[in-house]
């Protein structure tokens, strides 16, 4: 996918502490982005919108749970 990030809007959760250790999403219109907010320039991960919908669906229903 190649996918033109420059006016992608970041955004990490709300319950994210304040010291960046998290992950960056951003809705890319056609994909879904994520980001390592320590590293903003660094590497994107990109997801089709069904690829996204797939792995929330499986969070939500612990299927990554340990």
């Amino acid at each position: 996918m190649n996918i033109d990030l420059s006016r992608a809007q970041w955004r990490k959760a709300t319950a994210s502490q304040a010291n960046g250790d998290c992950v960056e999403v951003a809705d890319l219109g056609t994909a879904v982005g994520l980001r390592d907010s320590k590293d903003p320039q660094g590497p994107v991960l990109t997801f089709t919108a069904a690829e996204w919908d797939a792995f929330l669906n499986g969070a939500k229903d612990g299927e990554f749970d340990r």
